[in-house]
């Protein structure tokens, strides 16, 4: 395994770009929008009643007027607490429900799009990027939609309606508050242009971070083989302590926006009373009057404090969604549309190359045919290119050099969904989908019966186990539900094969993850499963060699060898080696 590789980021929407996107689905549900609006105008003007009427009976205590004025305000504070709060509540629920139906459609569609990324894009980028995209960046998203929104829906409200009622009360105590303004004005505009970038490279920081754990795990056999610990160990370190450095960055950077931001709020209190104290001496407005003035602005504290305290939040949710919103825009290729179909199962490879960068090569100038029907397996070496060389012959990766034609034909001039029904990939990564066991297998064609579905487990050896399950085929399994053992996940991949019914099977160590115990058990089960199909496998364990029809050796990227079992055994080269080191390990 090489040196990490920084790779091709995904594609990062711009601001504009991500704006126009929200819009668009918030104009779609304008009629759900418009009631969140109603209702948390209700509920801010129902928050601003208690300061006004306070202002009231200030007055009127200072008149010596009877207790009745004073049971009235009483009473009215009580009501507009409870329709405040009620309404707030109502706010809450509605713009927690507005955004998770939009954040819905984002997530489906971002999957949508990651699922029908090129392999090669996704390598390009590596997959760390599109995880922490699908899950770290979707989860700052969710969090903002139901603890952060709501809340910034509610300050704004209440903050403006705040400031009317200043004004309302005398225009010169609006404009006594209206002194902060600039100050709070100059806080963000010193701190938004440093906050967006920051937070843009803490969500990368995160995605470089979450890619070298990923790359190190998924090839940690590698790892072990060429003895790359310790580099692989320095990168992680690395990656993570950027990631450390990028966040301290940004708390930093809030910290001292928040002391501009109290500098605002003591300037601004402090000019409402000194204007209310010099307009009451001159007779211009009464003291509950200045006194309301005073206490609604105080109580701009708690939206303003609320909005500026959940910025950091909101910065870094905006920095999310652009993410995912990139990865929704991402522009596809241009799908095939009619064209030949293959005219076999053959698969005819000629002087492929292929690079995953660019510049270094992983395949070097390889031909190999597979006749229709045969059975072929890649053995050689960690390293030497035998799944790279099985996605190719699949379509899965274009090469950079050569042709590859299945069936006579060019994997590119066929349809996604024509490529994917002519071709199935199993790879040693097998997952079980939560839900019922009978619908994880209709996953691979969506109408298949019971009858079907039972014998396609039968087929691959998994009918037994899968029958004694608590419920049977309806057992719930996957996440949350029955555990299945790793042979178990590979025998229903296999069974999927079975009922997906493709021309061309390839299986990318598929049985690596038996162990010894059901090795034996697995290999029966790919055979089952493969039998009258063209098959190309990557063999991790070379009694799967000796069934083939024949064995292509591959060293760096190269054949160095090919022919049946037996005769290469006899010639005594690369596969007798490896041979002879697996039969006495």
């Amino acid at each position: 395994m090489s040196t990490p590789w920084e790779g091709d980021p995904l594609p990062v929407a711009d601001g504009g770009e991500t704006w126009r996107w929200l819009r668009a689905h918030l104009r779609e549900r304008r009629g759900a929008v418009a009631v969140t609006l109603l209702v948390g105008v209700l509920g801010a003007t129902a928050s601003v009643i208690p300061a006004y009427v306070m202002g009231i009976l200030v007055d009127r205590v200072r008149e010596q007027s009877g207790t009745t004025v004073i049971v009235a305000v009483a009473v009215a504070i009580a009501l507009s607490a409870l329709v405040g709060g009620a309404a707030t509540g109502l706010t809450s629920y509605l713009v927690a429900r507005l955004g998770g139906q939009i954040l819905a459609v984002l997530r489906e569609r971002t999957v949508a799009r990651a699922l029908t990324l090129p392999l090669t894009r996704l390598e390009r980028a590596g997959r760390g990027d599109l995880l922490s995209r699908v899950s770290a960046d979707a989860a700052e998203v969710t969090k903002a939609v139901s603890d952060v929104v709501p809340g910034v829906i509610a300050s704004v409200l209440l903050g403006t309606l705040s400031l009317a009622a200043m004004v309302g009360l005398d225009w010169r105590l609006g404009l006594a508050g209206a002194v902060s303004v600039p100050l709070y004005t100059l806080a963000l505009r010193w701190y938004l242009p440093r906050a967006a970038p920051y937070y843009a490279r803490q969500r990368a920081a995160v995605a470089r971070s979450s890619q070298r754990l990923v790359e190190s795990m998924q090839g940690v056999r590698t790892v072990h083989a060429y003895r790359l610990e310790k580099g692989h160990l320095r990168a992680i370190e690395t990656a993570s302590h950027d990631s450390k450095e990028v966040s301290v960055g940004v708390l930093d950077l809030f910290t001292r926006f928040v002391g501009r931001v109290n500098r605002a709020e003591f300037c601004g209190l402090t000019t409402i009373l000194v204007a209310g104290f010099l307009l009451v001496r001159a007779d211009a407005v009464t003291v509950g009057e200045a006194a309301a003035a005073a206490v609604l602005f105080h109580r701009l504290f708690n939206p303003i404090g609320m909005l500026l305290f959940v910025f950091d939040e909101v910065q870094a949710a905006g920095a999310s969604l652009a993410r995912l919103v990139g990865v929704v825009h991402l522009e596809s290729e241009p799908e095939p549309e009619g064209g030949p179909a293959p005219a076999d199962a053959s698969l005819d490879l000629a002087d492929v190359r292929f690079s995953y960068d660019g510049s270094a090569e992983v395949l070097h100038g390889v031909t190999l045919r597979v006749p229709a029907g045969a059975r072929v397996a890649l053995v050689g070496s960690t390293g030497a290119g035998k799944s790279t060389l099985a996605a190719v012959a699949a379509g899965s990766l274009r090469p950079t050099g050569g042709s590859v034609l299945i069936g006579g034909v060019p994997p590119s001039s066929l349809s996604t969904a024509r490529l994917r029904g002519h071709v199935a990939i199993i790879t040693q990564e097998t997952h079980v989908f939560a839900g019922p066991l009978v619908e994880d297998l209709r996953l691979a064609r969506p109408g298949a019966t019971a009858e079907q579905v039972a014998s396609a487990l039968e087929t691959v050896g998994a009918l037994p186990w899968a029958l004694a399950l608590p419920e049977g085929l309806d057992t719930v399994v996957g996440e949350g539900g029955h555990e299945v053992s790793p042979a178990q996940a590979q025998q229903l991949a296999l069974a999927r094969l079975v009922l997906a019914d493709p021309a061309v099977a390839v299986l990318d160590e598929a049985t690596a993850e038996a162990g010894s115990m059901g090795a034996r058990l697995l290999e029966d089960s790919a055979a089952a499963a493969t039998r009258g199909r063209t098959t190309l496998v990557v063999a991790h364990r070379l009694t799967q060699a000796v069934s083939a029809d024949r064995v292509v050796v591959l060293e760096h990227g190269r054949i160095v060898e090919e022919g049946p079992h037996e005769r290469l055994i006899a010639a005594g080269g690369r596969y007798a080696r490896l041979w002879e080191a697996w039969e006495s390990r």
